[in-house]
């Protein structure tokens, strides 16, 4: 039987936008890459009716979305902006496909931006607000649960770098690697995405950097995490937007730009166990297997008929992960990247894989095929995944289906103490250090003798002995609250 035009959703435009000036906002460049995206496709433009814009960290608005189509001379039926969350973007695409498959969506522009490197440019005020609210508010979308609990928060466990390094020392010590050999393995496992980036138009560094000078530590490249060093983080002081329009393959094709589409094939999202400390498994992620799984099966595809991928990287261990939960090599030949991912295309918020996205159009338009692109929210903890394809799956748009997983994954929830007197087991650590070389803080989170967890950093009288340290099943005596750990001889 014929698939229904319809009701098969494709990406018909991309846009993509950079600018280094340090008084742009954020709002600017999503206009501009928005303004991009909508000159491919002038016969679409009076056809959107949903205005989507990722959730804009460098400057406060209630109502970016309503802005932004003033901005275009839209009038969308409905605007929306969405939760924190890298994994937002793919969100939304999953969504609007989701939409037009089951007939209630035409057509829709998703858009996001990052201007930190003006915010920042700007001194401590780092918020800037490029227009008054005079609109209204934005509908908010998506999970907006706040992304560690108060045991995490107790003990400092609130920057990313600092829970992806936890993440990290498990991958590590089931390596049996020290943290300078891990680093060592990390260089190797990044560098070629920095030789991705360095052909990339809109990438923030587009330099090519070797494995030796990611992993080596020096003042230009310090340690901020054990085992990451500075090379290895995404980088969030980037000016960068990036849009996409979704609409039916229908409406392309009456607005004379089917040649144009893009294939939305499957996506599927599913989360980890939400806060970290609970997590079973500090160094997988159950949430992106079932992701990856529910996209693949809902595209009627393996995953070695995926012709190029793009892996949500913000830090080393995502990108383990992903390839974990995929079954592929670090080394895989078709890349794992399509930008060059966040510490070097640039990380901009939560926008990265609306970026990811649009650049898969691109190569898809080129060179045919297939594609995989997955996207990551808070701490591992949100995941969204989504293939598309030069031409039109068989089968028709599908959404993964993932709710028995999921109940898998909740369910597996740990027990998280707020405060303990005994002896624990570390289950993930890492010393952070400071602009002298020195630890400063030393968080670990710890098993209990009745499998509860505990989130628990240093004493200070025992951050000097931490620095490169693997502390991974070692014992430690845990007490007070906020917890605190001291070594045990």
């Amino acid at each position: 039987m014929a698939l229904d035009e319809d009701r098969i959703p494709v990406l018909v435009a991309a846009g993509q936008t950079i600018d280094r000036a340090p008084n742009v906002s954020a709002l600017e460049l999503a206009t501009r890459a928005a303004q991009q995206a909508l000159d491919e496709v002038p016969a679409l433009r009076r056809k959107v009716s949903h205005v989507s814009v990722v959730n804009i960290m460098s400057e406060t608005s209630t109502a970016p979305a309503r802005v932004l189509a003033r901005n275009l001379g839209l009038t969308p039926v409905r605007t929306e902006m969405t939760a924190v969350g890298g994994n937002a973007p793919q969100w939304l695409i999953t969504r609007a496909a989701a939409a037009i498959g089951a007939g209630e969506l035409d057509s829709a522009l998703i858009v996001g931006a990052e201007a930190q490197h003006s915010a920042r440019y700007r001194g401590a005020s780092s918020s800037i607000r490029a227009h008054r609210d005079d609109l209204g508010t934005d509908a908010v979308v998506g999970d907006d649960r706040a992304g560690v609990s108060a045991a995490e928060m107790s003990v400092g466990l609130v920057a990313p770098v600092h829970v992806y390094a936890l993440f990290e020392s498990v991958i590590a010590h089931r390596a049996r690697r020290s943290a300078a050999e891990h680093r060592v393995a990390l260089g190797e496992l990044m560098a070629p995405f920095s030789a991705v980036a360095a052909k990339h138009h809109t990438a923030w560094f587009p330099e090519v950097r070797t494995p030796t000078e990611l992993a080596t530590v020096t003042p230009d490249n310090r340690l901020v995490a054990e085992p990451f060093p500075k090379r290895m983080c995404a980088f969030l002081n980037v000016n960068q937007g990036a849009a996409v329009v979704v609409t039916s393959l229908a409406t392309a094709r009456t607005a004379g730009v089917a040649d144009r589409a893009v294939f939305c094939w499957s996506g599927a999202d599913a989360a980890e166990v939400w806060f970290p400390s609970a997590r079973p498994d500090l160094g997988s992620s159950a949430g992106l297997r079932a992701a990856t799984s529910g996209a693949t099966t809902a595209a009627g595809i393996g995953v070695d008929d995926i012709g190029v991928f793009d892996l949500y990287s913000c830090f080393p261990c995502a990108v383990e992960m992903a390839v974990e939960a995929l079954g592929i090599a670090g080394d895989d030949a078709r890349g794992l990247t399509v930008t060059g991912g966040l510490p070097y295309f640039g990380g901009p918020g939560n926008n990265y894989s609306l970026h990811a996205v649009a650049t898969m159009v691109d190569r898809l338009r080129e060179q045919g095929g297939t594609g995989l692109v997955s996207a990551m929210g808070w701490y591992a903890t949100k995941h969204a995944v989504g293939i598309y394809g030069a031409g039109p799956q068989p089968g028709g748009w599908r959404r993964g289906e993932t709710d028995d997983a999921q109940r898998a994954i909740d369910s597996s929830a740990l027990a998280v103490a707020t405060e303990a007197h005994d002896r624990a087991e570390v289950v993930a650590a890492t010393a952070l250090i400071g602009p002298d070389g020195a630890v400063y803080a030393a968080p670990v989170i710890a098993a209990l003798p009745d499998r509860r967890r505990v989130a628990a950093t240093a004493a200070p009288s025992e951050l000097g002995e931490l620095a490169g340290r693997d502390l991974v099943g070692e014992p430690v005596e845990v007490s007070g609250t906020p917890p605190r750990y001291r070594l045990i001889p």
